[in-house]
């Protein structure tokens, strides 16, 4: 089954999740704040979008209002305790897909791409 992972008060992911709903696509949502991800998952999630810039929405609040020091973190590690600390950094909504596949954002023509729908 498709999840999708974000923040249930997020309206991104509100309108993804309705997309999902309109196709009739079977789906689990997770926010991300009230269930935390395993340090291992944001490595992976990094790994599949292309790295940390690519994971982090680094135009969030959360980030801007970060202190200079924790915006460069150095190793791995430090990217997973941030990510610990502030799950809601993440890019979302997220999408993890049946196969495995991992995919950041919403839009209806992205979607409709992705899930094959509206053909």
């Amino acid at each position: 089954m498709t999840t999708l992972y974000g923040l249930k008060n997020c309206d991104t992911c509100k309108k993804a999740q309705n997309w999902l709903k309109r196709f009739g696509i079977a789906y689990a949502f997770v926010d991300v704040r009230e269930s935390p991800q395993a340090p291992e998952t944001f490595v992976a999630w990094k790994d599949a979008v292309g790295g940390w810039d690519a994971l982090i929405n680094k135009s969030s609040t959360t980030w801007r209002n970060l202190p200079p020091n924790r915006k460069t973190p150095g190793s791995d590690a430090e990217w997973k305790l941030l990510l610990r600390e502030h799950p809601t950094l993440v890019k979302r909504p997220l999408v993890a897909m049946d196969d495995g596949s991992i995919h950041q954002g919403f839009s209806d023509n992205g979607f409709k791409k992705l899930f094959e729908a509206g053909k």
